[in-house]
């Protein structure tokens, strides 16, 4: 028996290695094709591999998002470099007629052009602001790439499955401090990075997870959806009672109601709300947490004196308005083009000298992306950023999963940047990138397939085929 046990280890040791080696062969095939076949017969097969080279990148990009900055930004630039060689040029240059993949290049070239009037302001933070805004270069990349590709689920899946294993370790780290890999004693609960970025990401994730649950159940896949709910739940849970930002309590709403708009109709709507209503208030008396966050706003909204001293632990509501109230007057004192990009840090330093407490604090970020543009680039940057959100809207428009998955990111981006400025910040910029772009081009392919009566691939039907309880008696 033994004997026959071995024999069967070996042979299964065998086969392995046959397919690793296999699987190798193929690699350094798919490789060499991509690298070095531009034409001749092996040119369509070339560019296949070239397409999957550029959707694995992608797939590491969106993996790593939720980890770590260095490996985004490396990517980020790896994924450009990767699509620009085989991009159609007749392609993107019609994408680029799109208000949508044109308006986000817009915001980045005024941003560059910004620097040429940025008085006072070192070359390096004229140039840390133009980068801030550098990974809006991939966005029409993502528009034109995911328009032949038809891999956007990988993406969206690797995303997703990333921030399983981050609230994982999140719920971990809350009972263990010491697993986590950046330690912050102020931050409870929060891995890596910090709990506003991790928020964001937690509650994108929850309400997809939702709708991908709702979508299940419509086909009957109860085991799937029973699957995806619990995950959408164990999000959930994270932010009630382990750690969520301030911020969450303005767009997590706003996205519960877009949730319901979907999948409910007429009365229903107003039913939901009052349902998600009596939630809120039973889940903010079980949380402390939640107790504690939001009794905060208002003891430091009230507080508010632009000489008041900071204290032991910074009021970041007292804060914001302070920020807020001196960016208005920068902008007064600019209100066509601003004062020029990177000019906020140069702005505040020149304002706090000779005054105390907040009115003293010199920030670099104005925490609302309205006032953010309005202060560098003045009326033309604030037309430039909502053009730029009102493009994907109306890009977005439509009963397509796809679709609202991309009206999702882009309604969290707009409430979130008023409290913060989430277009140049770095995870919710890219997160915005990312899901707009890949959402945007997946949906402008599956509207093109229809236009043109083709079959669409069975393996993202998820994506295209918008499915809602049935009301039938």
């Amino acid at each position: 028996m033994s004997k026959l046990r071995a024999s069967k280890l070996v042979a299964n040791l065998m086969n392995l290695r046959g397919s690793i080696a296999d699987t190798a062969r193929w690699l350094g095939t798919e490789v060499s094709l991509s690298c070095t076949t531009w034409n001749g017969p092996d040119t369509a097969r070339a560019h296949g591999a070239r397409v999957r080279n550029v959707d694995a990148v992608i797939m590491l990009l969106a993996v790593a998002l939720p980890w770590s900055t260095s490996a985004t930004g490396i990517l980020g630039i790896v994924v450009a470099l990767c699509i620009l060689p085989i991009v159609r040029m007749e392609l993107l240059l019609t994408s680029l007629k799109r208000p949508a993949s044109m308006l986000p290049l817009a915001v980045l070239l005024l941003a560059g052009i910004g620097t040429t009037w940025a008085d006072g302001v070192s070359w390096p933070e004229r140039m840390t602001g133009v980068g801030k805004m550098a990974k809006f270069l991939l966005l029409p990349l993502l528009l034109v790439h995911y328009q032949s590709s038809q891999r956007a689920k990988w993406i969206f899946t690797a995303f997703i499955a990333s921030s399983v294993v981050l609230v994982v370790h999140s719920f971990l780290v809350s009972a263990y401090p010491q697993l986590a890999i950046t330690t912050r004693l102020d931050q409870p609960g929060i891995p890596v990075k910090n709990y506003i970025d991790q928020s964001q990401g937690f509650v994108f994730v929850a309400i997809a997870l939702a709708a991908f649950a709702l979508e299940a159940a419509a086909r009957l896949k109860y085991y799937l959806a029973a699957l995806l709910g619990t995950f959408s739940c164990a999000f959930l849970a994270n932010l009630v009672f382990i750690n969520v930002a301030r911020t969450a309590f303005i767009y997590a709403p706003l996205m519960f109601i877009l949730l319901m708009v979907r999948y409910l109709r007429g009365t229903k709507v107003l039913l939901g709300l009052v349902g998600l209503g009596l939630v809120c208030v039973g889940l903010w008396s079980a949380s402390p947490i939640l107790q504690r966050k939001v009794s905060a706003i208002f003891t430091e909204a009230s507080a508010y004196q632009p000489d008041a001293p900071i204290g032991e632990k910074p009021p970041s509501v007292a804060m914001r308005l302070e920020f807020w109230r001196k960016s208005f007057n920068f902008f007064e004192a600019a209100p066509l083009l601003g004062h020029g990009t990177g000019s906020v840090r140069h702005l505040f330093e020149v304002d706090a000298v000779g005054r105390t407490g907040l009115s003293a604090l010199v920030v670099a970020n104005p925490h609302n992306q309205t006032l953010a543009a309005a202060v560098q680039w003045g009326v033309l940057g604030v037309i430039a950023i909502w053009a730029m959100w009102i493009a994907h809207v109306r890009l977005f428009r439509g009963d397509e999963l796809v679709a609202w998955i991309g009206m999702l990111a882009t309604l969290q981006n707009v409430a979130s940047s008023i409290f913060n400025s989430h277009l140049a910040d770095f995870y919710e910029g890219w997160l915005y990138v990312l899901a707009v772009g890949i959402a945007g081009g997946e949906l402008l392919r599956i509207r093109q397939a229809i236009d043109f009566q083709r079959p669409e691939a069975p393996a993202l039907q998820v994506f295209e085929r918008p499915h809602r309880p049935s009301t039938a008696r």
